[in-house]
């Protein structure tokens, strides 16, 4: 699996979303409880940007029409989607923020 750096630990505020382009993939990062994740940017509902959301309890709302998506697995648990966003593996290795753009099954 091969891992690309996709910002610095330092950077992440606890559930606040940050969006980078790995590859020309859209990823938002996000650091909550004790994990950080990475979740495909971009809703599967309506075509918006998951890091203007807000982070709670491991999930993350689009801030359009407010669909929740599990940061673990993608999957959605609120409508208006249905369809889950794809989730990448994260690793740290020192103050680097590592993906793989490899889904994660």
């Amino acid at each position: 699996m091969t891992y690309v750096r996709a910002c610095r630990l330092s950077e992440l505020e606890e559930d606040t979303p940050k969006r980078v382009e790995l590859d020309g993939t859209p990823v938002s990062i996000v650091q909550t409880e004790g994990e950080v994740f990475a979740i495909h940017d971009i809703c599967s509902h309506a075509n918006v940007s998951l890091s203007e959301g807000e982070v709670d309890d491991c999930h993350i709302e689009c801030w359009l029409h407010g669909s929740r998506f599990d940061l673990r697995s993608g999957k959605p648990d609120a409508l208006p989607a249905t369809r889950p966003v794809p989730v990448y593996p994260v690793k740290i290795e020192g103050d680097d923020v590592l993906v793989s753009l490899t889904q994660e099954s």
